[in-house]
């Protein structure tokens, strides 16, 4: 198995090395997504005026889910596979740039996934809008050489047109809704829907024409709606929408309570992680409650909560009450730009302290990159850019712990890396979090790290393994860095043994 960046700076990326193959496998023209474009900004407006103006998005997905019932949906949303005792599958988040940080990721998704079962793509499967054209080049041709059924849950970049694009991906090509009636005149739904971003017309024209990168029999899948559960092995594993705003609405929280019965081990994938940035956030559900209330109930059974939406890996394994341990999972890294690690404060939350707590990439090459990032947008290169042994040193300094990685010759941390760690928001201990920083935390993950995304290596991308049997399931993430060697050994960054039996019990379906 190659280094991961757990173990030497080249496992990371960092270094010459042999660029990956992975550009062979790019159209000839790849989109390059900047958040920083007014255009692209005025076109995924939904999300600000369902936050002004109400969210509408809870009766849309009602009509899709009416929609896909009358079609023949099973109506409790239940996939029910064949798969053996003993299967594996893979999860990938927040996919769909197009652009070099996501096909880099491809081989080595490719390489790790051989004989899985399904993959389940969790969150922004399309960037920047979820248009219906963009599945070519962001879904269909990227993931072509996968030879099992794709599953997804939209994120809120997939709902900035209403969700049709998706509906017709992985929906049994469902058609777009009828027009409502149009709201009274001066209200807060009449202006929004004035507003309101809609596809493009005659968009999905060259559907037909990419879903021939995916058509082989045993590649296809079919979902009963946006959210769903499917029944595979031991285990079941239940996707929810969370549509424009990180929220259930009371139908799909009602149908959540419900296929969490049982005693059948769970994992949810959704599209807003539970536990990230070292915060609780638990996901209210329309008319009361929680998603998180929800997964804790010890008489569902979850094992896992993984979600999507930021783009990295981060893992919690949280104790609770009764004894059990529920691993909670961000697993965003699947090929857009790259959120910061390094400003994760000090990990003490739910009973996870540091020490307990996991996340790819590491501050340190988290810090490395983006005062590298700074030191080219400033043209500031030689007061900015911090090697990756100097961020791990004050990384390490700021949080009080020994270095992750194996440190190789011992760095002195002077007051320009001190300067440079806290102005780029470098987590630490409380009584550091005061100082002045630019934006690259709370400001910079809405609008300045959405134009972080770099067009060499390393990327810092990531996806999952999971590999179940009756009495665990083995989550392995995997690093993409853009590299040829971790393209043909993708290293592990960290695993995890989950079981599902509990000792003296015996399995149960």
């Amino acid at each position: 198995m190659s280094d991961s960046s757990r173990d030497t700076a080249a496992g990371a990326g960092w270094g010459e090395a042999e660029p990956g193959a992975y550009r062979e496998l790019m159209p000839g023209r790849a989109e390059k997504i900047s958040w920083l474009d007014p255009r692209m900004l005025w076109a995924a407006r939904n999300g600000v005026l369902a936050s002004w103006f109400g969210d509408p998005t809870g009766r849309t997905r009602d009509r899709w889910v009416a929609q896909r019932a009358a079609a023949g949906a099973p109506a409790d949303k239940v996939i029910r596979r064949s798969d053996p005792d003993r299967f594996s599958f893979m999860v990938i988040g927040d996919t769909g740039e197009g652009d070099d940080s996501q096909y880099a990721v491809v081989p080595g998704f490719l390489k790790v996934s051989q004989g899985t079962a399904f993959t389940v793509l969790a969150s922004d499967v399309i960037y920047p809008v979820g248009s219906a054209d963009d599945y070519g080049s962001k879904f269909f041709r990227p993931y072509r050489d996968y030879r099992a059924p794709v599953y997804a849950i939209p994120g809120n970049h997939d709902w900035y047109e209403d969700l049709g694009g998706f509906m017709r991906v992985f929906c049994d090509d469902a058609p777009p809704l009828p027009a409502e009636p149009a709201p009274r005149p001066l209200t807060g739904a009449w202006l929004r829907s004035l507003l309101w971003h809609r596809p493009r017309p005659h968009d999905g024209r060259h559907l037909d024409e990419a879903r021939k990168s995916r058509s082989a029999a045993d590649q296809q899948a079919v979902q009963p709606g946006p959210y769903w559960a499917i029944d595979a092995g031991p285990v079941r594993i239940i996707g929810i929408d969370t549509g424009l705003l990180g929220t259930l609405d009371a139908a799909q929280g009602a149908w959540l309570r419900e296929v969490s019965r049982g005693p059948r081990p769970k994992i949810l994938v959704t599209g807003s992680p539970l536990y990230v940035d070292g915060e609780h956030h638990p996901c209210p559900i329309e008319g009361g409650g929680t998603v998180d209330d929800i997964v804790r109930a010890p008489e569902h059974r979850y094992v896992a909560a993984i979600g999507g939406d930021i783009h990295n890996y981060q893992r919690y394994p949280v104790p609770l009450a009764d004894g059990r341990t529920l691993q909670y999972v961000v697993s965003g890294g699947g090929g857009a730009f790259m959120h910061a690690t390094h400003t994760i404060p000090r990990v003490s939350i739910a009973g996870v302290r540091e020490r307990d707590f996991r996340c790819y990439p590491l501050r340190g090459d988290s810090l490395a990159f983006y005062s590298r990032l700074y030191g080219r947008r400033l043209r500031l290169r030689r007061l900015f850019a911090l090697s990756e042994a100097e961020a791990q040193a004050v990384v390490a300094e700021r949080l009080g712990f020994p270095a992750t990685r194996t440190p190789g010759p011992e760095v002195r941390v002077t007051r320009r890396i001190r300067l440079i760690a806290g102005l780029l928001g470098t987590g630490g201990r409380p009584e550091r979090r005061r100082r002045l920083r630019l934006p690259v935390r709370k400001i910079y993950t809405q609008l300045f790290s959405p134009s972080s995304a770099t067009y060499s290596p390393p990327f810092f991308k990531s996806f999952l393994r999971l590999d179940v049997t009756p009495e665990s399931i083995r989550l392995r993430c995997h690093a993409a860095t853009g590299h040829r060697a971790q393209e043909l050994n993708p290293p592990v960054e960290d695993e995890v043994v989950i079981p599902l039996v509990r000792p003296g019990a015996t399995a149960a379906l």
